[in-house]
């Protein structure tokens, strides 16, 4: 799943693209990349996006998946 998120940095906005992701303890969200405008200068720009309480979600078996 695919989604976006728009970062407001000053006077700059800057669109990044958002993937779904599965973290490595467990909990869902969201990470992305960009690189914006500030002060003049370029930045490079990281964004992650946790579910609250998701690391903590019940497992699915494989016969309730299917």
């Amino acid at each position: 799943m695919k989604s976006s998120a728009n970062i407001q940095i000053g006077e700059d906005d800057v669109d990044i693209q958002l993937t779904s992701k599965k973290f490595s303890t467990g909990s869902v969200g969201f990470y992305g990349q960009g690189k914006g405008m500030f002060n003049d200068k370029r930045y490079q720009i990281s964004v992650i996006v946790v579910e609250i309480g998701s690391k903590n979600k019940p497992k699915l078996s494989r016969r309730e998946k299917e």
